[in-house]
């Protein structure tokens, strides 16, 4: 099976410094219906950008772009880039399969665009050999002989997906996506770029407002990564920490919820279980019958993604389901591949790991860290950029001159955790305003009114909230 998949891999060689000139572009967008029956009213275009900003007379490619037009073109204010999250969400598919995110005033009052990231979706997207990204390792390594396995195999699927890809497989940092950005901003004819990025789209509009601050008119970054966290055991000692508050809190809400489907029980003796079952080969994968779930999968596919939306009482009936179901025969388990996220993200995280005792070390930290969560999908991506270059290294904002950033996160984000927000904000200078929502989940801006309002004036008026902000959590 020589199947090719749009899948994680990591860049190659590091790219020569990034110009800061006026973006190039092969001419105006020429907008036309998306091939979307079951979901019309959505404009696809393509806008033609340098694979390599350093040579923008060099090659290029052709980075997919759609919008929804503003309800009230009288209203109309501009229009609003939205940043796609992941890193290898698909901007596109946001605003092709609807834009329900943004409440009716932004939809009236703007065009909502967004577009595929380089390495993304219907942007010369990385493919890779699917033979070979089924031989990937297990993230839990066990000796220096898996290290130095890891290392090896991280270097032929690099040299695999390069091949397969192309030269865009090298430029897919972040840096060279904030000129796709600018380009973007000048094609739409928007002397100003009115911005909101969401989860690793807030580190695009953060280098963004870096590269280009006079070019800012309005900027949300929801759900805030911190690119200035500099070091691996740091990167990972904070995810762990943002991941088990998350636990903390499911925990606590079973214990004071009726609703829950293990109220009365110790959640933490109940999960524990699970995850020695999983690690045995004995857990049923509810999604797989009579196949085996890895311990990894159920932390990151079980667990953590109910964290994202609140599904507090769907985690607590998944858990009680798998709990009371029959062991299967111990036999060995797969990791679920990587999200098609690992080309960018290694490109823009420095996070070495020297070898084997040092990888060892990182693990008990966040074995002590994250107790109920281990093998976070964090430390997988740590496993998976071992030997790759970075091209766009974390370093302190510098965003002298922008105008009000508005910063929004809520206080238990399982992914970017609250301390991320606080410190972005706080790089950011006088620019920076942080606006906190009291509750839970990955995403922030449309929970309740007082997040609403808060953010669509904003957007809309360039009123500004005032700083310290807080906003009360909403029921889920």
């Amino acid at each position: 099976m020589a199947a090719v998949t749009a899948i994680a891999a990591v860049t190659g060689f590091a790219a020569a410094p990034l110009a800061n000139a006026a973006p190039v572009t092969a001419g105006a967008l020429q907008w036309a219906p998306c091939d979307a029956p079951d979901t019309p009213g959505a404009e696809c275009a393509t806008l033609t950008v340098p694979i390599d900003w350093a040579h923008p007379g060099g090659p290029t490619f052709g980075l997919a772009v759609a919008r929804r037009q503003a309800t009230e073109p009288g209203a109309r204010v501009g229009s609003m880039v939205f940043g796609p999250g992941g890193p290898g969400d698909s901007g596109v598919e946001r605003v092709v399969g609807g834009i329900s995110r943004f409440s009716p005033e932004i939809r009236r009052d703007f065009d909502i665009v967004s577009f595929d990231p380089r390495g993304v979706g219907r942007s010369s997207p990385v493919t890779c050999s699917g033979d070979l990204l089924a031989q990937r390792p297990s993230p839990e390594l066990t000796s220096q002989a898996d290290f130095d396995a890891t290392l090896a195999y991280n270097k032929r699927l690099r040299a695999d997906c390069r091949a397969r890809t192309g030269p865009v497989f090298d430029r897919l940092d972040t840096a060279q996506t904030v000129k796709d950005l600018d380009a973007l901003r000048a094609a739409l004819d928007e002397a100003e770029l009115t911005f909101h990025g969401s989860s690793y789209g807030t580190l695009l509009g953060a280098q963004y407002a870096e590269t280009y601050p006079h070019r800012v008119r309005a900027m949300v970054l929801e759900s805030v990564m911190d690119h200035s966290v500099s070091t691996t055991r740091e990167f990972l000692r904070s995810t762990a920490a943002s991941a088990q508050d998350s636990f903390a809190e499911f925990v606590k809400w079973c214990a004071d919820n009726s609703a829950c489907a293990l109220h009365g029980r110790d959640v933490r003796t109940v999960w524990q279980g699970l995850l020695a079952r999983a690690h045995r080969g004995e857990l049923e994968n509810p999604a797989k019958p009579r196949t085996p779930l890895s311990s990894p999968d159920l932390v990151n596919r079980v667990a953590f993604r109910k964290f994202y939306v609140v599904d507090y009482a769907g985690l607590a009936k998944d858990i009680a389901g798998m709990a009371s179901s029959s062991p299967l025969a111990a036999s060995p388990t797969s990791v679920s591949p990587l999200p098609s996220t690992a080309p960018v993200f290694c490109a823009d995280w420095r996070l070495p790991v020297h070898d084997y005792q040092e990888y060892t070390s990182l693990v008990r930290m966040m074995s002590r860290t994250a107790p109920d969560l281990p093998a976070l999908l964090p430390l997988q991506m740590t496993a998976a950029c071992l030997g790759a270059p970075t091209t766009n290294p974390q370093h302190h904002l510098a965003a002298r001159g922008a105008p009000p950033i508005l910063v929004s996160n809520a206080l238990h984000d399982p992914a970017t955790g609250y301390p991320w927000a606080v410190s972005v904000a706080r790089q950011l200078g006088r620019s920076g305003v942080l606006l906190t929502y009291e509750g839970h989940g990955h995403g922030s801006v449309t929970n309740g009114p007082c997040m609403e309002q808060a953010v669509d004036g904003y957007l809309t008026t360039l009123t500004v909230p005032p700083r310290g902000t807080r906003c009360p959590a909403v029921p889920s």
